[in-house]
């Protein structure tokens, strides 16, 4: 990408580790030049997912997310008194991975509600029988 690294690590940290459709809204509504860059990155890499690995989109998950830098471009500026200064174009690679992650979070919650609705009642027998002892 013809974007400066330090600038495209700046949008990269906000989305890395957050859920691939929640990570695109944010995007969308950053305020930096280079998150419309990311954007088109992110959103390649869950169509890619989608298409040839038959995931589901929206059970992914940025897990990887970082920005090298590219080659620069190297210019030069007239300045005064027949002096030039360089002027450095960078450029950048930017790299999101995204992965599967099983959807079973509120499998997780009902298993420790029955759990805790069942360890209430043998709480409270246990404080009724130390009461009369």
């Amino acid at each position: 990408m013809r974007l400066s690294p330090t600038k495209a690590r700046r949008v990269v940290n906000l989305v890395r580790g957050l859920p691939a459709k929640e990570a695109l809204t944010v995007l969308q509504f950053a305020p930096q030049a280079a998150s419309e860059q990311v954007y088109k990155v992110l959103a390649s890499a869950v169509a890619n997912a989608e298409n040839n690995e038959r995931l589901d989109p929206d059970a992914l998950l940025v897990s990887e997310a970082f920005v090298d830098e590219g080659p620069t471009l190297k210019r030069f500026r007239p300045r005064a008194q027949g002096r030039a200064y360089r002027i450095r174009k960078r450029t950048c690679h930017i790299t999101i991975a995204v992965e599967a992650v099983q959807s079973d979070r509120p499998a997780k919650k009902a298993a420790a509600k029955k759990a805790d609705k069942a360890a209430e009642p043998a709480a409270a027998e246990s404080q009724s029988t130390e009461g009369a002892e």
